[in-house]
């Protein structure tokens, strides 16, 4: 058992495949020597993710997560020989990067006479299911929404039982290289693996804080909290979800979806389904990662000199002048996550108001968000620059000033993030215009 982007024992199909026909499982898992590029708080909490996960697998099966460290083309094959295993069972990787490595490891175990089995992926549909009529993918969310929910989730795996076979502590130590320091996270990080996870989830269907003072299961409530950043409206577990100590298809099986379409529980399995279509845009279209969906949008002129350098640092540093922009760029430091409603704005801030390439923050956030993932956070900014999946235009503009009022009317978000606020460093008027003037030349060329 190949563990990457699933680091959990429970509701894990490719681990029963791995143990079933009473095949003794060797569970690894293989320190990419890409993962450096990681920014230190995605680095650090994997390092306590995989810490959890080992814990696990020795107090429960007498076993150990053998950790490697190499190109998982050379190390998977070479631990597939040394224990002599007919199958390599993963999770499948969806991603540009994860396929084309696979790809690679699926070659050199073929030369053995050993095979590569994808058994489930981290996402409640696999990227591809959802089709069009033609057989085409969707570009839109609605659409393909309405088809997701129509393509069926299946039913939560069980967890392992106490007959599978594991290869014992003993057979493995020779083999296991030591896991990894962890960097300094620069942030706080919040309890880790599968056990936190799944209490993060007990604990949002339980109750949360409503705008009205009362009670209210955070599941119901969700719809009308979700985008007030100053209360604790979402659950917290994009992080979980990035690293599979939690499956959506967990979440799902608990949630009723017969309510409307505004129910608390129908707009959270929404955001899922948003979860599995960024992956699908990206499946589809892997040359989106980096690069403008809409490639109408590559002649549209942006500011990299010098100056643009300076109001990106100035961005970076929560040192806007903008209340709800520079609390959400103090979060992420503070915390490695974001409110989602709040990424927006300082996405939209960055490309509109300081006409700057949604890659320069795409990457900023990737380096500091615990939960960075390259679909959602990079399809996530092709958004709100306008290039992306959206049947909405480029010229939707936030006015940080607004978006304020209307979901931090108190100011109690911006106050618990900023405590000395700087002057405004730009007009918001004068840039919205020349967002607008820039997407006028665009359509003029």
């Amino acid at each position: 058992m190949w563990f990457r982007r699933d680091l959990r024992i429970g509701d894990l199909p490719a681990l029963l495949a791995a143990g079933s026909d009473n095949q003794t499982v060797v569970p690894l898992f293989v320190i990419d020597p890409g993962f450096a590029r990681a920014g230190a708080p995605r680095r650090a909490l994997l390092h306590g993710i995989l810490n959890d996960l080992d814990q696990q697998i020795r107090d429960r099966f007498g076993s150990r997560l053998l950790i490697r460290h190499g190109d998982p083309a050379v190390e998977v094959p070479a631990i597939a020989a040394a224990f002599d295993a007919s199958t390599v069972y993963v999770s499948r990787d969806y991603a540009p990067y994860g396929r084309q490595r696979d790809t690679l490891v699926a070659a050199a175990l073929a030369e053995q006479g050993r095979s590569l089995a994808g058994v489930g992926s981290p996402y409640a549909v696999d990227p591809g299911r959802v089709l069009k009529g033609d057989g085409t993918p969707y570009k839109v969310f609605t659409p393909f929404s309405k088809i997701w929910r129509q393509a069926g989730v299946e039913p939560p795996a069980p967890d392992p039982g106490g007959d599978m076979a594991w290869a014992p502590t003993s057979a493995l130590d020779e083999y296991c290289h030591p896991l990894f320091d962890p960097p300094e996270p620069g942030c706080r990080l919040p309890s880790v693996g599968e056990a936190a996870a799944l209490d993060r989830w007990a604990s949002f269907l339980d109750a949360a804080s409503a705008a009205d003072g009362t009670m209210r299961s955070g599941v119901s409530a969700y719809n009308d909290l979700r985008d007030q950043p100053a209360l604790a409206g979402t659950s917290h577990l994009s992080p979980d979800l990035k690293w599979g100590t939690i499956h959506p298809r967990t979440l799902l099986a608990d949630l009723d979806l017969s309510g409307p379409k505004d129910d608390g529980a129908m707009v959270f399995s929404s955001e899922l389904a948003w979860r599995d279509f960024y992956a699908d845009v990206l499946f589809t279209q892997p040359h989106t990662a980096w690069k403008n969906l809409n490639t109408r949008f590559d002649a549209m002129p942006v500011d990299t000199d010098t100056a643009a350098r300076r109001r990106f640092d100035q961005w970076t540093a929560g040192e806007t002048g903008f209340g709800i922009v520079d609390a959400g760029l103090r979060q992420l430091l503070a915390t490695g996550w974001m409110h989602n409603r709040v990424r927006m704005i300082v996405a939209s801030f960055l490309v509109k108001d300081l006409h700057l390439p949604w890659q320069w923050g795409a990457r900023w956030f990737m380096q500091h968000l615990l939960d960075g993932d390259i679909a959602s956070n990079n399809h996530g900014w092709q958004w709100a620059a306008g290039t992306g999946t959206d049947a909405s235009p480029y010229f939707r503009v936030f006015n940080p000033t607004t978006q304020q009022e209307r979901y931090d009317r108190r100011g109690e978000y911006v106050d618990r993030w900023v405590k000395t606020s700087a002057e405004p460093m730009v007009d918001h008027g004068v840039e919205r215009e020349e967002a607008l003037r820039r997407l006028r030349m665009l359509r003029d060329a």
